[in-house]
């Protein structure tokens, strides 16, 4: 075994000294390298942990969501649907949630205004988010005027401001009384934006759904799983938005491995022709050229990979961070927490470091097998 060892020892001396002969040929190579796999492993970190935090937050998401449908849109719904829900078999509770999106003329920017179920403001205040007073330039006992449903200018004075760190979820929040979210947008006393629905037996969720469905025909069922595959769907169409990035790495490395495959160049040839000739064995040749693919490949591998960790969890992904933000203008200042799966790793690794490893053995392999003296002459 030991002597095994030192044999790939010195193997691997001798390919890092071949290398650095030519050094500028392969360090560009490296360079090129490292950028391809620093892409598709961002683009990989980055949706994944997007998907993690919707994940993290829908947790404590409502099981079931009800929503009345009027002439295919959504509408309010009456509070008296939540008494024919609660007779359902297997539903532990209903309640109904009053929220809405108001346009903010003066930051051109949308806010999400939700009346809490409990802790309510007390009505003349709001509680809102940091993104919201970084916008209105607002402080704890600033006033905010806001237009209702029917032209006229109301007032609230700002009661708190949300900490930065909730600004994933908190970032174009606005809380307010029920009653100031009724006269704000005219929603009539005994309805509901929608109602939420508690189910005691986890495993019976799709069968009281479709209960309601079949109690409610003109409302819609929104199950917490659903709303997970949606978010996974809007962040897998998301990064692909960055698909041009990624066919762009992605036929470069073709192009790099096609390079070689499709031959060794002359100085190489001479090297194997001479390394045949002094006596090494063709095994001795294509572990050379192992070790020579796998020190290029590797150090790139995890080049890139370090460089794509930095640049999604450290300085929060700029390169695709304009993807997430969308049209919006009032986005979130969050940082991604790290969420790098051994799955996506060893993905990464096969389509990036295996073929290359490979497409420069089986060149090597060929002239390996030839006459050292008509090598040499070639």
């Amino acid at each position: 075994m030991r002597q095994w060892i030192d044999r790939q020892k010195n193997l691997l001396d001798f390919a890092l000294q071949s290398l650095w002969r030519r050094k500028g040929k392969n360090v560009a190579l490296v360079l090129v390298y490292t950028a391809i796999v620093f892409l598709l492993a961002s683009v990989s970190f980055f949706t994944q942990s997007l998907k993690r935090e919707a994940a993290l937050l829908l947790q404590g998401s409502p099981e079931i969501v009800v929503q009345r449908v009027l002439a295919g849109r959504h509408d309010l719904i009456p509070l008296a649907y939540a008494d024919r829900l609660a007779g359902l078999r297997g539903v532990a509770q209903v309640a109904g949630r009053l929220w809405g999106y108001y346009y903010d003329d003066v930051s051109r920017a949308n806010f999400t205004l939700v009346v809490p179920p409990d802790s309510a403001p007390v009505p003349g205040t709001l509680f809102v988010g940091s993104g919201v007073a970084r916008v209105r330039n607002l402080s704890r006992g600033s006033e905010i005027s806001i237009k209702g449903h029917d032209g006229t200018h109301r007032h609230w004075t700002v009661q708190g401001v949300f900490a930065d760190e909730s600004e994933l979820v908190t970032a174009d929040l606005i809380l307010i009384a029920a009653v100031d979210f009724r006269r704000l947008f005219g929603a009539a006393e005994g309805t509901a934006t929608d109602l939420t629905v508690a189910v005691r037996n986890p495993a019976e969720v799709a069968t009281v759904a479709s209960k309601i469905q079949a109690l409610l025909p003109d409302t819609r069922v929104i199950l917490r799983s659903d709303i997970l595959r949606t978010y996974d769907a809007v962040f897998d169409w998301r990064a692909g938005v960055s698909i041009v990035v990624l066919v762009s790495s992605l036929l470069s490395f073709v192009i790099f491995a096609w390079d070689k495959a499709s031959g060794l160049s002359a100085e190489e040839r001479r090297e194997i022709g001479i390394l045949k000739a002094v006596g090494w064995e063709t095994s001795d040749v294509i572990l050379l050229k192992f070790w020579e693919g796998a020190a290029v490949t590797l150090s790139s591998f995890l080049a890139g990979v370090l460089l794509a960790y930095v640049h999604v969890f450290l300085t929060g992904a700029p390169l695709f961070a304009p993807v997430l933000k969308g049209w919006s203008v009032l986005y979130p200042s969050f940082r991604l927490v790290p969420a790098v799966s051994p799955y996506e790793v060893a993905t990464l690794f096969f389509l990036t470091v295996v073929p290359y490893t490979a497409a420069t053995i089986v060149p090597s392999w060929r002239v390996a097998t030839i006459d050292p003296d008509a090598v040499m002459r070639a």
